[in-house]
């Protein structure tokens, strides 16, 4: 029932663009000790089983991560990952995110790669 609840939020829910997620209230704003690049390579490590590929932008002293979705075309999240100190700090947007029976692969990687591997 759950799987069915959440097929219809993603069809009736239409396509967001990357300057939507932008626009919307970030789900994660944390700093870490990685920086951007080790940060991106940790995200990108951990999403390659569940998520196509994922897209990279060179920002003026960062990073970001387009994540796309699952089912259906356009971004599901964004990451802004930028250089602060030795480390970075990350802002991450993501599609449905006042959806409770959102998937939680991309929130997860997020939060492990923070410290993590």
């Amino acid at each position: 029932m759950k799987w069915v609840v959440a097929a219809a939020a993603v069809t009736l829910g239409g396509c967001v663009s990357v300057s939507e997620l932008e626009r919307s209230h970030e789900t994660l704003d944390v700093m870490s000790g990685k920086s951007p690049r080790e940060y991106a390579d940790c995200i990108k490590q951990n999403l390659a089983k569940t998520r196509e590929t994922i897209s990279e932008e060179a920002r003026d002293d960062g990073l970001r991560l387009i994540v796309p979705q699952k089912l259906g075309a356009g971004p599901a999240a964004l990451f802004d990952i930028d250089k602060r100190g030795s480390g970075s700090t990350i802002k991450l947007y993501e599609r449905l995110n006042n959806f409770p029976l959102r998937l939680g692969d991309v929130r997860t990687a997020a939060t492990q790669c923070i410290s993590g591997s």
